[in-house]
């Protein structure tokens, strides 16, 4: 009985992160196309979600490597799996609190091995398979991407010199629409299969199924459900990094980076490699800056998300091994149900906090601001004449001692006309 309610709490942890999955990784579909006005914020969300679940039914591979290809079978119980999850799911919530976009695949897979190292040290994680699968794709992916996107980015704009901003954003907007479908089919076709991957394993380890089964229907339909519903909820926080954080983008550069993205995507799923979809389409996006001559990169916000990246596998790791040990001194069904509500405390903590800045469809696509922390909104006019609203700095609480005041006068006092006299 005690084994059957772990297996459930292991199943049900595992499509938790699942779901913030789904929510954490939206912005790699989603992000330019939202940015470019391509789509609506909540109808790119919905056509993400449907296409995620479908995406989810194309391939087994790489759950074939999450469950097979890491670690010692061995070496594996259901409170390893359980421990390893937790991992996943806290660096998940913690960075998407951030607004940081860091891999999902490698806060899971990161989690697995801290747990595995805890519970067997070194000999239960199967090292080639982490470095073949995880590590070299990881270091190659956003590499390639970037060539990929830039080298497509540059031919298009070489190939629409002279053609109106007016006639390339409408063509291109809708060239934006078929390639970010077609990241997000990508996107369900190698991430959902991770979830994957761990129930079966879960299952193996229960003894529920064979060593050698194959992955139940259920599992299928169960992980992407859950990632399509997070998916739906869309993880605006992201979404905006992408969008507007990293590069001043417009369609052309929004279509190269989307179709770039699809494509080493999928040639990783064919391979079976436990791809991150997170590298992939910042290594795009970054490349159509690259690319797009004249184009503002944004490289203090690609260095913290450098930094989130390196941090993942060992922090995910040293949240999985510490929950694995929290288990191993209180013992039995107790000691993982007592995580399982310190992951539920923790979760609502981070999303309390959120609360204090929150984000979602309606300020998604606010200018982004990188010198000064601060969003930027329509303000009226300060000269007295009728003219096109002007961008003014919103003053936000940390830079209200230096520069409330200066606009406090300004406003009190009058301000100047653009021919130096006092409106």
């Amino acid at each position: 009985m005690t084994e059957t309610l772990l297996l459930v709490l292991v199943v049900v942890t595992a499509l938790a992160f699942d779901f913030t999955n789904g929510f954490h990784d939206t912005g790699n579909a989603m992000a330019t196309s939202i940015a470019t006005r391509a789509l609506r914020p909540k109808v790119a969300v919905l056509l993400s979600a449907v296409l995620n679940m479908a995406g989810a039914f194309l391939s087994l591979a790489v759950a074939a490597t999450i469950a097979k290809g890491l670690v010692d079978a061995g070496a594996i119980s259901l409170e390893v799996v359980f421990a390893g999850l937790v991992g996943g799911i806290v660096w998940n919530l913690l960075t998407w609190l951030l607004g940081l976009p860091s891999s999902s695949s490698h806060a899971l897979v990161g989690g697995v091995i801290g747990s595995v190292l805890a519970a067997a040290g070194t000999a239960g994680v199967i090292w080639s398979g982490v470095l073949s699968k995880v590590l070299v794709p990881a270091l190659l992916a956003p590499v390639i991407a970037i060539g990929v996107a830039g080298l497509g980015t540059w031919l298009v704009a070489r190939l629409t010199r002279g053609v109106s901003q007016a006639v390339t954003d409408r063509g291109f907007r809708w060239g934006q629409i078929g390639s970010a479908s077609l990241v997000s089919l990508a996107h369900g076709t190698n991430d959902a299969q991770k979830s994957m991957g761990i129930i079966l394993l879960a299952l193996i380890t229960a003894g529920a199924v064979p060593a050698d089964s194959s992955v139940p229907f259920w599992v299928i339909f169960s992980c992407a459900f859950f990632m399509a519903l997070g998916t739906y909820l869309g993880g605006w926080r992201i979404i905006r990094t992408l969008g507007k954080g990293l590069v001043e983008i417009d369609s052309r550069q929004g279509m190269a980076a989307e179709t770039s993205s699809a494509a080493v995507i999928l040639l990783s799923s064919h391979f079976g490699f436990s791809l991150s979809t997170t590298h992939v389409a910042t290594g795009s996006i970054l490349g159509s800056g690259v690319g797009m001559p004249g184009a503002k990169v944004r490289w203090g916000v690609a260095g913290r998300m450098l930094a989130a990246w390196g941090l993942t596998l060992p922090a995910a790791g040293i949240v999985g091994a510490v929950c694995f040990w929290v288990q191993h001194v209180i013992g039995g069904f107790l000691g993982t149900f007592l995580v399982f509500l310190l992951l539920v405390g923790t979760s609502l903590a981070i999303w309390v906090a959120s609360r204090r800045a929150p984000v979602d469809h309606s300020n998604v696509n606010e200018e982004w601001d990188e010198e000064k922390g601060a969003r930027l909104r329509p303000s009226v006019p300060t000269t007295g004449e009728v003219g096109d609203p002007q961008v003014g700095p919103v003053v936000e609480e940390r830079l209200a001692p230096s520069v409330a005041p200066a606009i406090s006068a300004t406003t009190t006092n009058g301000s100047t006309g653009t021919d130096g006299e006092r409106s």
